[in-house]
């Protein structure tokens, strides 16, 4: 099943996709949202749309495509989790996760703008899996109690400022990755009987250029892993965004030209579509 949240920054309609049908999923739940995703969201919609509660949403194709998600309590990632990506960032494969935030106001819809941070040098893509969490996950007893807690997947540009990241850091990584709008999330939550998180295909393109491609296969930690470990840290939450890493072909290894204003960055994950970004230059709100 595939939720999204179409409409204004702010006012997103919840819908379900049916086929080649948009239904508002209003008459369930107000948004795609921690408590909806922690009842039932697939077998609730199911249920609504047996019996026709959801009206076809007018006009879908022509409104914004928003994040699929509300914006989470939390955004947790997990850093150079494939061993060619750590390479190229000048890094020996990590022997445990590496784990940094985001901020929730980073998380934006797919084809939203991305405005370069004021004074950044180094702006610089990473296509990525995302991984919603559905029921709270805290001191899980092994990775195989991973599944259960988690709701759905989604595709996510993990944007970051490499000078912000590893040079005015402090020896922390989240001072680059938190720019409002750093988080462009979607187009889908797509939710676990439609997808296989083991072996899905991850591309980026920088101006129609090819940048990423790449099989979460090469994962060094899976997604369960993940979820797993940072549950002996942290309790997750129901609509939190787990981050699960980047493969090469970033900017960071020297190969190609961090982003100015004008580019324009797609990245697609199989079965969990595609984004486009146009970044655009900082400039003083009056």
């Amino acid at each position: 099943m595939k939720f999204a949240r179409l409409g204004e920054h702010g006012s997103e309609i919840p819908v379900v996709i049916d086929g080649d049908r948009h239904l508002d999923l209003r008459p369930v739940t107000s948004d795609v949202d921690g408590p909806f995703l922690a009842d039932d969201p697939v077998g609730r919609t199911s249920a609504a749309i047996a019996a026709g509660l959801l009206p076809e949403l007018p006009s879908a194709g022509s409104l914004r495509v928003g994040a699929p998600i509300a914006r989470p309590g939390a955004v947790v990632c997990i850093g150079m989790n494939y061993a060619a990506h750590a390479a190229e960032s000048g890094s020996a494969p990590p022997s445990v996760p590496v784990m940094f935030l985001k901020t929730p106001n980073t998380v934006v819809g797919p084809h939203d703008a991305v405005t370069i941070p004021r004074g950044s040098t180094k702006t610089d893509w990473e296509v990525e899996l995302g991984v919603v969490i559905g029921r709270r996950a805290s001191y899980l007893d092994s990775p195989t109690d991973a599944a259960s807690h988690i709701v759905g997947y989604v595709a996510v540009n993990d944007v970051s400022e490499r000078t912000f990241q590893l040079e005015q850091s402090g020896g922390q990584w989240s001072k680059g990755k938190c720019a409002p709008g750093f988080n462009p999330t979607g187009p889908w939550l797509v939710t676990p009987e439609e997808v296989d998180p083991r072996a899905l295909r991850l591309r980026s393109h920088v101006n129609g250029e090819p940048r990423q491609d790449s099989s979460t296969a090469d994962m060094i930690f899976p997604v369960d892993h993940i979820v797993w470990h940072l549950s002996q840290f942290l309790a997750l939450e129901p609509g939190d965004l787990v981050l699960t890493g980047t493969p090469e072909g970033v900017a960071l290894s020297g190969r190609f030209p961090y982003l100015a204003p004008g580019d324009v960055v797609d990245i697609e994950i199989d079965a969990l579509g595609a984004q486009r970004q146009r970044f655009v230059a900082w400039e003083a709100q009056s």
